[in-house]
């Protein structure tokens, strides 16, 4: 569903573009305004609560209920979150006890007493099949009377909106952001730089696209508005028919190409043959997809466009009726006759950024000092042609590479999907590992920008580098993978929603409690309804619209067994996480003794979308440190899991597995840039929460304080991309 571009900006930004009207006195409803926002944890800074007062009350209000609707599915409190067990987390049944009261309740019903007695007979009985099995017993109201109102604290969740410019000041500076991006955006900012690019096609446009999937949403808006296509190499012009097509554009999935108008074949046909007629070499990069040529050949119909022989050229090579012959089949060659130098210098004279990717490999086939050095010399050369994610990517990539017997690949693909074998590769020498990591690193602080006065927040420094948006998913709190952020409460509680699109869903919340060497102590499920001071909401097994299903797992951390809690999602049966129309896990904090509902917006710390290939969602892990405090680490990772009837049970192993490979890994984080700019920082400054400095600073932190100069430069989660050098 397509969001107006005031929740976009609101989403991305935490800004609220000041809305225009008619002078006014509007403070009783800006206030009004601010404590509806209090309710569900966000609340109105300073300067944007003084500018609404001076608006006229009309105004105020219809602002008020467009940024409600926009931060209430934020935290996703847009749904009404029920429970199986009215008075969750209170006296949740014994788990055996329950069953037992589903079956003596069937046995009570005419209707179903022939089929359970059967079922009985041969010794196994279907729980799906009891009447009072997994659905919710009392409505939503009814269960909201069993609870208490809970009284606000001072620990809860307060996200501040600030104020924005004009609506298409912020649209406009939105849209240059994400366009711009140096690193991939994830599934919903690219979506959203869809409908940025839109309405912004005959505005400002950013200087570069670097990302080439960034490049084909906006050429998709180019072309609808006649503009001249931003289009340098043949799979420049692959990715936008995909994008016309409502395809992936990363050409990771194959897309089912559309049949395309005539003004549109004309012109990427132009596209193709432009790019071929400037450079020739560039027909070899058919090879990578090959296919999915063949198919836009068959929609293009270039036959019919004689005064293309360029374009023609390209679907010659897709079908092999033309050579094109690639790099990576040159550097094949030298590889497989011993020349690893030869390799190293041909990547740098053609695509330095693969052969910094390649290092590894490289530097693995070397038969002595003399050839790595050599090696190390060639990728030292071609640092400064690449970019700054790879350049750090590879930085993280070196810092692992010391081997050991212990020693585990972590292997994750960009929508999620994970696995975990040993490494048998042999270790990287330290002598050219450190000479590699220092040109890293320098170049690295060349290209970042002068900070001036640079201000910190502590508590941003542990959140990984974003080097990709499809490492971290969409919502509220979310840090990317790897990350680490401190859990302050008595009382963990898991939420997961969902609902079905046409068959009925079965989602199951689970959480694993591992010891120290990552082995199950116990579980929370509807298998185990009560355990190690938890309980759970109950089994819901359908999910349909419009209210969808909701499972809470309710934690008391001072009673929790070992090292680990891993929260899953598992799919038991019907649509998958990217079939649903909706899917979301989160968490809450509170204190133990706090009442309340279920589900209380402002305690909420996270939620996150389930969008994954996997049959088993693993959002995050919490991990008890030395001191006894507990920290979350965030994973976003898919396990394929069976095609139905995924229970935490039976993945135990695989789950402990890979939640070790990803615990011991040591990410590059934030730590790693704030170090680098500190060294050319005019002042380097920790915040603690108190006033900031009067003039402009470069903040970096979680949230945006109140009270910065205005013309500092801020990065917070929600645009740390930009701290990426290009």
């Amino acid at each position: 569903m397509e969001r107006p571009l005031e929740s976009l900006v609101v989403r991305h930004t935490r800004r609220l573009p000041l809305p225009s009207g008619p002078a006014g006195r509007g403070g009783t409803a800006a206030r009004r305004f601010d404590a509806a926002l209090l309710s569900v944890g966000f609340t109105l800074s300073a300067p944007l609560l003084e500018h609404l007062a001076g608006l006229a009350e009309e105004t105020v209000v219809e602002t008020a209920s467009r940024t409600l609707d926009t931060v209430r599915e934020m935290v996703g409190d847009h749904v009404a979150h029920n429970v199986y067990f009215k008075d969750f987390p209170a006296n949740v049944p014994d788990t055996f006890d329950f069953w037992a009261q589903c079956v003596r309740e069937a046995l009570a019903d005419d209707a179903a007493r022939p089929d359970v007695l059967a079922q009985l007979s041969t010794g196994v009985l279907d729980l799906l099949t009891l009447p009072s099995y997994g659905g919710y017993r009392h409505t939503y109201e009814e269960m909201l009377a069993a609870h208490e109102e809970l009284i606000a604290a001072t620990g809860d969740r307060m996200t501040v909106l600030h104020a924005g410019g004009a609506l298409d000041e912020e649209v406009t500076a939105l849209y240059l952001a994400l366009a711009g991006s140096t690193t991939p955006l994830g599934e919903e900012a690219l979506r959203d730089l869809g409908v940025l690019a839109a309405h912004c096609a005959d505005g400002p446009q950013p200087p570069e696209i670097p990302v080439r999937e960034n490049r084909a949403v906006v050429n998709r808006a180019r072309l609808a508005r006649g503009a001249e296509l931003l289009v340098d190499t043949v799979t420049d012009v692959l990715r936008l028919a995909c994008a016309l097509s409502d395809g992936d554009v990363s050409l990771t999935e194959p897309t089912r190409l559309k049949s395309l108008p005539r003004p549109v074949r004309r012109a990427l046909l132009a596209a193709l043959d432009a790019v071929v007629a400037a450079s020739p070499a560039k027909l070899a990069d058919v090879h990578a997809h090959r296919e999915q040529f063949k198919r836009l050949g068959e929609r293009l119909h270039p036959h019919e466009y004689p005064g293309r022989p360029h374009a023609a050229r390209v679907f010659a090579v897709a079908r092999g009726e033309l050579e094109a012959r690639t790099l990576e089949s040159r550097v094949e060659e030298l590889l497989g006759s011993g020349d690893a130098v030869g390799a190293a210098r041909l990547l740098a004279a053609g695509a330095p950024g693969r052969l910094l990717r390649s290092l590894d490999r490289l530097l693995r086939a070397c038969p002595g000092p003399g050839e790595r050095a050599a090696v190390a010399a060639a990728a030292e050369e071609a640092v400064p042609g690449v970019s700054g994610r790879v350049l750090l990517a590879v930085r993280e990539h070196l810092r692992h590479r010391t081997g050991g017997p212990e020693a585990r690949r972590v292997f994750v693909n960009h929508r999620g999907a994970a696995w975990v074998t040993a490494d048998t590769r042999a270790p990287l020498p330290a002598a050219e590992t450190g000479r590699l990591i220092a040109a890293l690193d320098a170049e690295v602080l060349r290209r970042l920008p002068d900070p001036g006065h640079l201000l910190v927040d502590p508590a941003v420094l542990d959140v990984a580098l974003p080097l990709s948006g499809k490492a971290t998913a969409a919502g509220l709190g979310v840090l990317p993978r790897g990350s680490l952020s401190p859990v302050e409460g008595e009382l963990l509680r898991f939420f997961v929603h969902w609902t079905q699109t046409e068959r009925s869903t079965d989602y199951d919340l689970s959480a694993v409690m591992l010891d120290a060497s990552y082995e199950t102590l116990s579980w929370l499920s509807y298998t185990s309804l009560r355990a190690v001071g938890g309980e759970h909401s109950g089994d819901i097994t359908n999910a349909p619209a419009p209210d969808g299903a909701s499972e809470f797992i309710n934690l008391r951390l001072d009673a929790v067994e070992g090292d680990f809690i891993v929260p899953q999602v598992d799919l038991f049966s019907g649509e998958g996480f990217e079939e649903v129309a909706e899917s979301f896990f989160g968490f809450m904090l509170r204190d133990g003794d706090r009442l309340g509902r279920p589900f209380e917006p402002r305690t909420v710390r996270m939620k996150s979308e389930l969008r994954g290939p996997g049959r088993v969602a693993l959002p995050l892990v919490f991990l008890r440190g030395s001191d006894g405090a507990w920290r979350a680490k965030w994973l976003h990772l898919y396990l394929r899991g069976t095609p139905s009837a995924n229970r935490v049970e039976d993945n135990r192993a695989t789950v402990g597995t890979l939640v070790r490979a990803v615990v011991e890994r040591e990410y590059l984080t934030v730590r790693h840039l704030v170090d680098l700019l500190s060294g050319r920082a005019a002042a380097s400054t920790a915040w603690d929460g108190t006033e900031p400095p009067a003039g402009p600073v470069t903040y970096i932190g979680l949230e945006r304080p109140d009270g910065l100069h205005p013309d500092s430069v801020v990065f917070t989660p929600e645009n740390l991309r930009a701290l990426i050098p290009g």
